[in-house]
C-alpha cells in the first residue's frame, strides 16, 4: 500500500543558491497539496520560502519523505544520512549524469505529483560500513552508499596493501589504490577503473584494483555478506587516504587496518513507475539504441 507523505524535507545542493527557484516552486506546490515542508540543514540560507523549519539529522523533526534537488553527489550525502532513520528519498536532477536523481527538472511537478498520488516504486539499496583500526583502536566508523576508496595522497608512490576476505588472505598488491563498491556504485568510480556494471538490486559487492602493478590483477565480484579487510604496508605518511562516496574522510599513516562490510542500514529510493535501469544506462552512458 502506498505511503502517505504528510511531511516532506527539501534538500538542495550544499549551500548552492542555484536551486533557489526550483526549491521555492516545489515548496509552494507541496503546500498547495497540504503537505508540511521542511528545508534540509545544509541547503543555502538565502533560500527564503516559508518552510516549517529546518531538518537536522540530530534533531527530532521526522519526515515521511526527502526530496533532493541537485546532482548525484548531493543525493549520495542526503540519502546516506536519511537511511539511518529509514526515511525514503527521491531525486530531482540538476546535475550531469543523474543515475540517482532521475527526475528531470522540467518534469518535476508532474512526477512528484504522481508520487504523492501513490504512483511510484520503492527500491532498497545496500550500503557499506567502513571502519579504520589502528592498534586495536577504532579511528573511524562511517557508511558509504556508492563506494569506499583507498587512494593515493599527495605523493605519486604506489600503495602497498594486503587484502583479506572473511579472514582469508587473498592477495598482496602494489597499485594506485583499491575500490570496494556496492551495485549502486558500480556505475561510478569503479566503472572508470574497469569494474563491471551490476544491477542495483543484486546482492553483491565488487573489489576493483586501481592501476595495479600486476596486470593479471582483475576486479572481483563478492557476496554481499563478505567482509573485506585491508592491511596497509610501508606507506609514507600522507601518501594514502580513505574516501567514501568521493569525499576524503581520513589520511593513512601506514599501519592501519580497514574493514568494509554490508551495512545494516539501507537507502530507500522512491522512483517513478517509468524508471528503468537499462533505459538509464542507455541514456546516461550513451549506449546505442536498437538498430
Amino acid at each position: 500500500m502506498p505511503q502517505i507523505f504528510n511531511t516532506i524535507g527539501l534538500f538542495g545542493k550544499y549551500k548552492d543558491s542555484s536551486v533557489h527557484e526550483a526549491m521555492n516552486g516545489l515548496a509552494e506546490y507541496l503546500r498547495y497539496r497540504e503537505i508540511e515542508v521542511v528545508i534540509g540543514e545544509t541547503t543555502a540560507d538565502d533560500i527564503v520560502a516559508d518552510f516549517a523549519g529546518r531538518f537536522s539529522s540530530s534533531g527530532e523533526k521526522t519526515l515521511d519523505l526527502g526530496i533532493v534537488i541537485g546532482g548525484d553527489g548531493t543525493m549520495l550525502h542526503v540519502s546516506s544520512t536519511l537511511a539511518k532513520t529509514g526515511i525514503p528519498v527521491v531525486g530531482i536532477n540538476m546535475g550531469r549524469l543523474g543515475f540517482l536523481t532521475d527526475i528531470p527538472l522540467h518534469e518535476m511537478y508532474e512526477d512528484i505529483g504522481r508520487i504523492l498520488d501513490g504512483e511510484y516504486q520503492s527500491e532498497e539499496r545496500m550500503m557499506l560500513d567502513v571502519e579504520i583500526w589502528q592498534n586495536d583502536e577504532k579511528l573511524m566508523d562511517e557508511t558509504a552508499f556508492n563506494d569506499m576508496v583507498i587512494g593515493k595522497g599527495e605523493t605519486e608512490k604506489l600503495i602497498e596493501l594486503q587484502t583479506y576476505i572473511d579472514g582469508e588472505f587473498v592477495m598482496g598488491s602494489r597499485s594506485d589504490g583499491v575500490i570496494v563498491a556496492t551495485p549502486t556504485g558500480s556505475t561510478a568510480y569503479a566503472l572508470s577503473a574497469g569494474g563491471p556494471i551490476l544491477h542495483p538490486q543484486l546482492e553483491a559487492l565488487i573489489l576493483v584494483p586501481i592501476c595495479p602493478h600486476t596486470l593479471t590483477m582483475r576486479p572481483i565480484a563478492l557476496k554481499a555478506s563478505n567482509i573485506v579487510e585491508f592491511t596497509m604496508i610501508n606507506i609514507a605518511k600522507g601518501s594514502a587516504h580513505i574516501s567514501l562516496d568521493g569525499q576524503i574522510k581520513s589520511h593513512l599513516e601506514g599501519d592501519e587496518k580497514i574493514r568494509v562490510c554490508r551495512s545494516r542500514h539501507a537507502v530507500q529510493l522512491i522512483r517513478t513507475l517509468e524508471n528503468n535501469h537499462y533505459a538509464a544506462l542507455r541514456s546516461k552512458l550513451g549506449w546505442g539504441e536498437r538498430v
